[in-house]
C-alpha cells in the first residue's frame, strides 16, 4: 500500500468519524437541551440556572460535569431558603470557551468573580463540587469581596499528581492530539463507555437510571466539553501549589463534606488534610459516601450549607419562614 493511499484511508476515516461525533453531539444536545438564562462574561455566554429566593448561593460543579450535577437533587433542598445560582463552567455545558481563553483555575475564578458582579449578587456563599471546590478556593483567595462563605464538597484541594483512573482518557497532550481526539474519536468512545463512567464517578454508590438525562451527564460526553475538560486536567496542577500556601489566609466561614469512600479524591488528601490549614473550618465525613455527594448526600449537604450560611449571614435574612428558620438552626 503506497503513502498515498495510506493517506487517504485515514483522511476518509477522519471524515467518517469527525461526522459520527457530530450527529452524537447534536442527539446529546436534543437529549439535554439548556434549561436556564445565557449572559455574556469576559467574552464568554455563560449558561446559568437562577430560582428561589433568599440569600444568594451560587453553585459550581466538576470536572466534565455540569450545572445539571448540582440541580439533578440539590438546589430543590435549597432553594426555598436560599436564592440558589448553579453555572456551567466556561467550555462546560452550555457555557462557550474561546480558543486560546484560559482554563486555569485563577482564570476561571476570575471569571466567575465578574459573573457574580454582573448579576449584582454582592457576597454570595459559595458552593463548589470537586475541581469546583479549587475555584470556590480560588475565589475566597483572590476576589474576598466576591464570597462570604465557602461549601466545599468533596473538593480537590490539593495537586493531584496522578489522575485518577476515571479521568485517565482525559489526560490527552500535546493540545494538537488533544484537539484532533476531541473532535474525532471521544464522543464515540465516550458514549459507548458512558455506563461504566458514571458508574465509576458514584463509586461505590449506584448512579440514579435518569442521570445520564436529568443529571447532565450525557453533557460531558461532547467533542467541545472533552477538549475543555482535558485542557483543565493540563493545567490543573499548576496554581494548586501556591493555594495550599495561602489557605490559612482565609479567615471566612468554611464547610467541607466528603465520602469516606470516595474513588476520584482522596479524603485524606483533600479533605482531612485541610484541618490544620484553614481556621475554624468544619468538616463532615459521610460514612460510605462516593464522591457525587451532591446527589448521594443530599441532606448532609444542605445541613452543611445551612449552618454555614447562619455563620456568614444575619439570622433575620435567614429567617423570613419561621419553619425554614427553625428547620435552618436545627
Amino acid at each position: 500500500m503506497g503513502w498515498g493511499v495510506g493517506i487517504g484511508i485515514f483522511a476518509a476515516a477522519n471524515a467518517a468519524l469527525w461526522a459520527i461525533s457530530s450527529r452524537i453531539n447534536r442527539n446529546i444536545e436534543a437529549a439535554v437541551p439548556p434549561e436556564g438564562r445565557f449572559i455574556e462574561v469576559g467574552g464568554e455566554w455563560i449558561h446559568y440556572v437562577d430560582e428561589g429566593s433568599g440569600p444568594a448561593l451560587l453553585m459550581i460543579h466538576g470536572l466534565s460535569g455540569c450545572g445539571r450535577n448540582l440541580t439533578y437533587a440539590l438546589s430543590p433542598r435549597l432553594r426555598e431558603q436560599f436564592r440558589v445560582i448553579t453555572l456551567d463552567r466556561p467550555g462546560s455545558g452550555y457555557s462557550s470557551r474561546h480558543p486560546g481563553a484560559g482554563v486555569d483555575i485563577p482564570a476561571q475564578a476570575c471569571l466567575i468573580a465578574e459573573f457574580i458582579s454582573k448579576l449584582g449578587l454582592g457576597r454570595p456563599l459559595i458552593l463548589g463540587h470537586s475541581l469546583g471546590g479549587a475555584l470556590a478556593l480560588s475565589l475566597a483567595l483572590d476576589h474576598p469581596q466576591s464570597v462570604c462563605g465557602l461549601v466545599l464538597v468533596a473538593p480537590l484541594t490539593h495537586p493531584q499528581l496522578l489522575l485518577p483512573p476515571v479521568f485517565l482518557s482525559l489526560g490527552v497532550r500535546p493540545a494538537w492530539l488533544r484537539r484532533w481526539f476531541a473532535q474525532v474519536l471521544a464522543a464515540p468512545v465516550g458514549l459507548l463507555g458512558r455506563k461504566a463512567l458514571i458508574r465509576a464517578v458514584f463509586a461505590p454508590e449506584l448512579p440514579p437510571d435518569d442521570f445520564a438525562v436529568r443529571g447532565g451527564g450525557l453533557l460531558g460526553l461532547r467533542s467541545n466539553n472533552f477538549y475543555c475538560a482535558s485542557s483543565e486536567i493540563a493545567t490543573v496542577n499548576q496554581h494548586l501549589p501556591d493555594m495550599v500556601r495561602r489557605y490559612p489566609q482565609l479567615t471566612l466561614p468554611v464547610g467541607l463534606i466528603y465520602g469516606s469512600q470516595d474513588r476520584v479524591l482522596s479524603v485524606r488528601k483533600h479533605g482531612e488534610s485541610m484541618l490544620g490549614k484553614l481556621p475554624g473550618l468544619r468538616l463532615e465525613i459521610v460514612e460510605g459516601g462516593g464522591h457525587m455527594l451532591p446527589v448521594t448526600a443530599v441532606e448532609p449537604v444542605v445541613e452543611l450549607v445551612r449552618d454555614i450560611a447562619l455563620r456568614t449571614q444575619p439570622r433575620q435574612s435567614l429567617a423570613s419562614n419561621p419553619a425554614t428558620a427553625v428547620q435552618g438552626t436545627s
